[in-house]
């Protein structure tokens, strides 16, 4: 049986036996004790992938990031207050959803609040040139009938970004080794909830037929990019 959501009233949470820089307990705004997208709960996949973006930091600093799915912003908060990490949080268009991420910025001492893009998957993104490098999520695959709408928006992200005229995107020796593992762009995503397997192949299998070449990191974590994308040298 899969663990129940996490709530408000959790214990701090722990990596590798420290405290995080976040307060976990009443993340969820009270005005928000319940959202029909599950957007006021904090998943246990949530904690697993924290720690596996701490074990795995240098994958992440220096690049500017979009969190899809973010619910209740405490992945990303925990990414600003742990490595200064550039991150926007991103959800279903809703005033509700916004409001309670600034308020969990700013009780947990992130001001100003991260930007947020109140996007709903498949509908039009509202940055017309994202300059993106990393989109990063955490267990949204839960609504299978959205997966083709996921799909498009990742496809808008990773195929729309450009480079900033300054930016150098070294990092390697023009392939994917372990000092390059993820592209720019590319999508990060861990999946740990438990659906069925051809349903949760559909995601996968769906982003393959758009285009799009998908590694397994290990630990339930997966690399997405543009097939045919390489680390390059500056």
């Amino acid at each position: 049986m899969a663990a129940p959501p996490k709530k408000k009233g959790l214990n701090p949470m722990k990596l590798r036996g420290e405290k995080t820089p976040i307060s976990w307990d009443g993340i969820a705004h009270p005005g928000i004790s319940f959202h029909q997208l599950n957007a006021n709960l904090l998943w246990p996949g949530t904690f697993a992938f924290a720690e596996w973006l701490v074990q795995h930091r240098q994958w992440i600093e220096g690049r500017r990031v979009l969190e899809l799915g973010s619910g209740t912003g405490a992945l990303a908060i925990f990414l600003r207050k742990s490595f200064q990490l550039d991150i926007a949080t991103s959800d279903y268009d809703d005033a509700e959803i916004e409001a309670n991420i600034a308020h969990n910025c700013q009780i947990n001492g992130v001001t100003p609040v991260l930007p947020h893009i109140r996007h709903s998957w498949g509908d039009v993104f509202p940055t017309s040139d994202p300059d993106w490098d990393l989109i990063i999520a955490s267990d949204i695959l839960l609504y299978v009938k959205q997966y083709p709408n996921l799909i498009k928006s990742l496809l808008f992200l990773l195929n729309s970004y450009k480079p900033k005229a300054s930016e150098s995107v070294a990092r390697g020796d023009g392939g994917q080794t372990d000092s390059c593992p993820l592209t720019r762009p590319s999508f990060l995503m861990s999946w740990r909830r438990r659906i069925g397997k051809e349903e949760e192949s559909l995601f996968f299998t769906g982003c393959e037929g758009a285009g799009l070449e998908v590694d397994h990191l290990g630990s339930r974590v997966y690399g997405i990019k543009p097939r045919g994308a390489t680390c390059q040298s500056s």
